[in-house]
């Protein structure tokens, strides 16, 4: 149960983290994001194994935005009614302020860990083929999406190799931003040709093994949904529900 969240089939996951989404976009105090974004880090604590070193990097341009938003909204919220409960100079905080920046602060933190578990415990292809099998995509969009996931290593390297190339050549490098902006078409239009082409010879190469777009009655890899699946679903739903009743526990 370890890796739990990692052998969950990727489209339950996926509704599930959709309906986590939309049930939270509903609530607008401030302890029913808090109490479910600690109930999702204890999941992923006990039921993954994510590399927290990774988790604290991604996670944190949304630590500072969730700190902007705090700011911002107890600054400049339009709602000032309520008990002062602290001033800065001349300007009041009132509860009201108070409880609505902690909500959205919070619900960025709910939302982006939700997120961040999914992009962490998820495999693009098997991801793809779960949307194709479980959720009817059509083929054609499926394999467009995995052979353009294949290219983006590929890409990256011409990147590397198309400057590498500039600088044998004895292209100086612009001094200002302005100029390297201008300078990277240089690099693009290369990048877009050979895309161009890769993506051809792809489309031959699927097409000259058969494949039509229609969908099939059998597949070499098969994605199921079985009791991990199951186990996780009754967590996440028991976490939502008492995040969302925390007034009737918390007091």
């Amino acid at each position: 149960m370890r890796n739990a969240l990692h052998k969950m089939n990727p489209s339950v996951k996926f509704l599930l983290i959709t309906v986590c989404m939309l049930t939270m976009a509903f609530y607008f105090d401030p302890w029913t994001p808090l109490v479910f974004w600690g109930g999702v880090l204890v999941l992923q604590i006990l039921f993954s194994r994510i590399n927290w070193k990774k988790w604290s990097l991604f996670m944190l341009p949304f630590f500072i935005t969730a700190i902007g938003y705090f700011w911002t909204t107890l600054v400049f919220s339009e709602d000032q009614s309520g008990i002062v409960i602290w001033s800065l100079w001349s300007i009041e905080f009132t509860e009201t302020q108070l409880n609505q920046a902690m909500s959205l602060s919070f619900r960025v933190l709910a939302f982006s860990s939700l997120s961040l578990m999914f992009a962490l415990t998820t495999n693009p292809v098997t991801f793809v083929l779960s949307l194709m099998q479980q959720l009817r995509l059509s083929p054609k969009i499926a394999y467009g999406i995995m052979v353009g996931y294949q290219f983006l290593p590929v890409l990256k390297d011409e990147f590397t190799q198309i400057g590498q190339a500039h600088r044998l050549r004895g292209v100086g490098r612009e001094k200002n931003a302005i100029q390297r902006l201008f300078g990277i078409r240089r690099v693009l239009i290369p990048m877009l040709a050979g895309a161009v082409r890769k993506a051809e010879r792809a489309a031959f190469a699927m097409e000259a093994r058969g494949f039509t777009g229609e969908r099939r009655s059998s597949y070499f890899h098969v994605i199921t949904v079985g009791k991990v699946d199951a186990i996780i679903v009754t967590l996440f739903l028991l976490v939502l529900v008492l995040s969302c009743t925390n007034k009737f526990w918390l007091g």
